[in-house]
């Protein structure tokens, strides 16, 4: 069946908006890229706030000619999958990358673990305020594989999500209140996970160690449930989806959609899912295949 890329209408017949708030570079792509690129496609102003730089990790000497940190190369890399998707915009917390659990860089004083959540929170209730999306996206509460960084701009952004509405907080910017119709939590299919826990071992590969630092864990992962309210399937910008995955480099990214990834992810047919956290499912709502649906 063709998907339906009509333009989002909105029933007030204002623009229709969606912000994602995440927190590395390739966030946006390795996770929730098929549906941003899809909306951009569909003719949602669709924006990403991204909480750090990237700057923690391993990264190749010759990935790092003409750049002076690791953070500039991955924000390079970024800018590129923001343009491929067909973001509206990209702005920047500024915070550090924390690493993974346990490593010295959680306990950095920049490091976005490290960050009182409300104040990251009221960062984003701002940016909230300012783009005043319909659609709010970010992690589920496990951060997809228990990163550090995405727990907490989970948290903060779920936190974003009320404060934005609240009439007595102020930002920056003394913006007016505004709460977005419905806050949606990305979640890794676990099918798809359970998949490839089974089958990586075949492939002479550890599911324990997954990732291009071998420090993601997909068996504990894979072990955890979230409810699936929303699944989009986004066939019709893969190739969009692809070229902006090919730009992170230095992630491995030009690999994700020719090697094991790749060919599991077009088996499953090409589609990504979404916990709704506002406003709740109702006993016997059926799953949505558009976030922006009865807006």
């Amino acid at each position: 069946m063709k998907q339906n890329l009509q333009a989002v209408q909105l029933k007030d017949g204002s623009q229709p908006v969606l912000l994602a708030v995440l927190a590395h570079p390739d966030d946006e792509t390795f996770g929730m890229g098929g549906t941003l690129a899809l909306y951009a496609r569909r003719g949602v102003s669709v924006y990403l706030v991204c909480a750090t730089r990237g700057e923690v990790g391993q990264m190749d000497a010759t990935l790092m000619e003409g750049f002076d940190s690791v953070g500039s190369r991955r924000e390079m890399e970024l800018r590129c999958a923001a343009e491929k998707l067909g973001l509206a915009g990209v702005f920047f917390l500024g915070y550090r990358d924390s690493g993974m659990p346990g490593s010295p860089d959680n306990a950095h004083p920049d490091a976005l673990a490290a960050q009182p959540m409300e104040e990251v929170a009221r960062r984003v209730a701002g940016f909230v305020r300012k783009l005043r999306p319909q659609v709010l996206l970010t992690f589920d509460p496990i951060g997809g594989y228990r990163h550090p960084d995405h727990i907490a701009i989970q948290r903060a952004t779920e936190r974003a999500f009320a404060l934005a509405a609240e009439p007595d907080f102020v930002d920056a910017e003394s913006l007016p209140p505004f709460r977005a119709a419905k806050l949606y939590f990305h979640i890794l299919p676990r099918g798809f996970l359970r998949l490839m826990v089974r089958v990586m071992p075949l492939l002479g590969r550890d599911p324990r160690r997954f990732g291009e630092n071998r420090d993601i864990d997909l068996v504990s992962i894979a072990e955890v449930n979230f409810p699936t309210h929303a699944v989009v399937q986004y066939r019709a910008v893969m190739m969009e989806r692809d070229e902006a995955s090919a730009c992170h480099v230095s992630q491995g990214g030009q690999r994700m959609s020719s090697g094991l990834l790749g060919r599991l992810r077009r088996w499953t047919g090409a589609t990504e899912q979404f916990m709704r956290a506002f406003p709740l499912p109702q006993m016997g709502e059926e799953r949505e295949n558009d976030l922006f649906a009865g807006l």
